[in-house]
């Protein structure tokens, strides 16, 4: 579409009114030119059109467009309604004000996309406006390629076995003439369109984006896992990612699959971009892609490390070098906090991994972080919330869970570049800066790089997946089934989440894969083989502190530390957040120490929690011993010592646990697997303490973590620490701690700090008398 098309054929409609042709639709200035005014109730055919009328409307008024947020149906997953917005929106970069102008556009049944709401408003003064211009987009004809036929699948699991041809995208050399034979006419890419290999879709692709105004890489590609054979690859935009400063996280993409006939038919396809474009390219201008073939059977991990430059006058894909994702300023401001930090606070931590005389990652933890680790750093949750959106900075944190069942900060990170390098550093730098610590139990995301580098740092630790990139990849895999098939969403969610033993889950498992006809789809295949990070009856018999299976720990720094937190206000948002926390921590201690829940039972044993555990640990407790008073409990079995009974709600036959009593030792176990979870016995363990009138709970069912005395007074065994260097750290810290509330107690006045000082001499003076 030229200037005198845009200027004189695209119609803008008004709904239900007449066409209108877009030059009479405006005002006209003193000059006699024609504006196009936007407002409410313009229609057009398509949402490419509305962009095309929103840029030449910004262009004369003198500013700039982006592409906006889109919005999908949940039904099919189309998109429904699109923004347009200034190109000064946001605050991501110096150059942006946060301008609110924007447009947004929605379709209606009829297949046209009706201008539904308009900010016309700037905050920032305009450019020199300018004519109407060409728009970007400029489509070509392309010849109508055969629909397909036949199911797609894909897996993670790569292998270094052969490819066939038809796998190959070709690193030896695209030519001009292949470039120009595959290219030809420009058409635009399409869900159903096929080709005969990988190499053809990647130069369609090529060819089309750069007739666009972006360029293009080869992003993820995914094997079989009965041959390794490749099933499916990704093409992507080039600003994909946050791995570098020049990438905006760019969704656009398109993706293909192998079919039986060895053809590859696009199936899925994002075309919608959040930059905007640069100036089209020929792409004839393409040189060689590489100056050599590559090994196949390095071809996989090649193709992933690729990325599409511009060098001589075209576009060569070169191999991809560990680049930080940290501004060098971020750098300055840290380390000069990092050193100001460590002169008050002997036991701060931090690590800088420097590659080639350059930064990259960045770890740091506190005493008091360190030191709670050593009470609360068995569950622990990998918060990279940054990844969801365009953050300034890749921060992520440490956090744990404490005795008060609050977030507790155990060590902060900048993440340099999202690759397994990255992230086993970050784990070694935090498991070194606590002494050696190993979790019992890991939540993190799901990706590859990330279950890589905690299998290699923390053997043994069960990592489970997150539950917001569980929920993602559902809604991206199974959105449209689970939103029409209601009898698929039923018996999916019972099956995941209603499983009580792994025989019945596999047995749900393959009844879906049958009578849904999913049993060769890839997606599956692969979180059935990864159904011990996510699956909530093998996530449930592992300490995971309480952390709801379906949800995740409240977020430590909450809404201080956003999207948008500039450079220069980090560092106060971050230690506002550290101590907001940490005054909701010691209100909390304060509260166990000094007040009293109330009882709502004569059982003794509800007495002696109340003793031990701090007021919120006790209230999760007493829920569970009111509860069990409403069960009923059989015994089924006796095998020597062992009595195994039958627990169930009275009236409720559904509601079933066993429960297995050790007469001799008192150890008891139940299928529900609350305490190996949450530390905290269930109603149905607590039935059968009743049934054997059991007065006392044995001391390992009272986890210290969960006690009033979890961060002071008590320290657990030496072992436990490390070695005797390790354990003295963690006595030094505790004091240190309890020192600091000494302290300020102590100082509050004249009278105060006189007593305070006294008590001091005093105590030490106990101390040196001690041998």
């Amino acid at each position: 579409m030229n200037r005198e098309e845009l200027g004189n054929i695209m119609t803008v409609r008004t709904k239900p009114a007449a066409l209108l042709v877009a030059q009479s639709n405006g005002h006209r200035d003193d000059e006699g030119e024609s504006k196009m005014e936007p407002q409410v109730g313009l229609e057009f055919d398509s949402a490419e059109e509305a962009q095309e009328f929103y840029s030449c409307y910004a262009t004369q008024v003198g500013f700039k467009i982006r592409i906006g947020q889109l919005y999908r149906s949940r039904v099919d997953g189309s998109v429904i309604s699109r923004r347009f917005v200034c190109s000064k929106e946001g605050f991501q970069t110096n150059s942006r004000t946060g301008c609110p102008a924007f447009i947004r556009v929605q379709k209606v049944d009829s297949g046209k996309w009706v201008l539904a709401n308009i900010k016309k408003e700037h905050n920032h003064e305009f450019e020199a406006s300018g004519e109407i211009c060409p728009p970007r987009i400029q489509r070509k004809s392309f010849p109508t390629p055969r629909s397909s036929v036949g199911g797609a699948s894909r897996t993670g699991i790569r292998s270094h076995e052969d490819d066939s041809p038809s796998d190959i995208v070709d690193i030896k050399r695209l030519k001009k003439e292949e470039m120009d034979a595959a290219g030809g006419p420009v058409g635009e890419p399409y869900k159903g369109l096929e080709f005969n290999s990988a190499n053809d879709a990647y130069k369609f692709y090529y060819t089309y984006a750069a007739n666009i105004g972006f360029r293009i890489r080869i992003g993820q590609l995914f094997r079989s896992k009965h041959d390794g054979s490749i099933t499916s690859r990704r093409f992507v935009c080039s600003k994909e990612g946050h791995q570098h400063p020049s990438r905006v996280g760019c969704g656009a993409y398109m993706r293909i699959q192998r079919q039986e006939s060895g053809r590859w038919v696009v199936d899925r396809l994002q075309k919608e971009h959040n930059h905007e474009f640069e100036t089209p390219t020929d792409p004839s201008r393409l040189v060689s892609v590489a100056s050599k073939g590559y090994n196949r059977e390095e071809g996989s991990s090649v193709l992933e490390n690729l990325d599409l430059v511009e060098t001589n006058g075209g576009l060569s894909l070169v191999k991809r070098v560990r680049e930080s994702n940290i501004g060098s300023d971020w750098y300055n401001v840290l380390l000069d906090y990092f050193q100001s930090r460590q002169a008050e606070d002997t036991g701060f931590f931090y690590a800088v991994e420097m590659r080639e005389g350059k930064g990259m990652n960045i770890f740091w933890a506190d005493a008091r972080s360190r030191f709670s680790c050593s009470q609360f750093g068995d569950a622990i949750v990998f918060d990279t919330t940054y990844r969801r959106g365009s953050y300034c900075l890749p921060f992520a944190s440490f956090v744990g869970v404490n005795h008060h069942r609050q977030p507790v900060l155990l060590g902060c990170a900048v993440i340099a570049e999202e690759s397994e390098e990255s992230f086993t550093w970050i784990f070694q730098a935090w498991a070194r800066s606590m002494s050696g610590c190993r979790p019992v139990s890991i939540i993190a995301d799901q990706d590859r790089p990330i279950q890589q580098s905690i299998a290699q740092v923390f053997p043994g630790t069960h990592h489970r997946f997150s539950a917001w990139q569980i929920l993602a990849k559902e809604q991206e895999n199974l959105g449209a089934l689970l939103s029409m098939d209601t009898e698929f969403k039923f018996e999916y969610e019972t099956c995941i989440f209603q499983s009580q033993t792994a025989s019945e889950f596999d047995s749900a498992w393959n009844m879906l894969m049958n009578k849904y006809n999913l049993r060769e789809n890839t997606w599956f295949k692969e979180m059935y083989r990864m159904r011990k990070s996510w699956v909530p009856l093998h996530i449930k018999g592992t300490f995971f502190a309480g952390i709801p299976v379906d949800g995740s720990l409240k977020s430590y720094f909450g809404t201080l530390l956003s999207a948008q937190t500039p450079l220069n206000e980090f560092i106060v948002r971050y230690e506002k957040a550290l101590e907001q926390r940490r005054e909701e921590e010691r209100k909390e201690d304060f509260n166990s120490f000094n007040l009293q829940a109330v009882l709502h039972t004569k059982d003794p044993i509800e007495e002696q929690c109340r003793r031990l555990y701090t007021i919120t640990m006790f209230k999760v407790f007493q829920k569970e011993l009111l509860e069990c008073y409403s069960y009923v409990g059989i015994k089924i079995n006796v095998e020597g010592a062992i009595s195994r009974y039958l627990v169930q709600k009275c009236g409720n036959g559904d509601e079933r646990n066993t429960v297995a009593f050790n007469a001799s030792t008192l150890n008891i176990s139940c299928s529900c697997k609350m305490f190996e979870f949450e530390g905290v016995l269930c109603r149905h363990a607590l039935k059968v303490f009743q049934i054997m009138n059991i007065r006392e709970l044995p001391s390992r069912y009272i986890l210290h973590r969960w006690s009033k005395n979890a961060k002071y007074g008590i320290l657990r065994d030496a072992d436990s620490g490390g070695g005797s260097q390790d354990f003295k750290a963690l006595m030094m810290w505790s004091l240190r701690e309890e020192a600091r509330n000494y302290i300020e107690a102590g100082a509050a006045s004249l009278e105060r700090y006189k007593l305070a000082f006294e008590i001091m001499q005093e105590g030490r003076r106990n101390l040196c008398w001690q041998n």
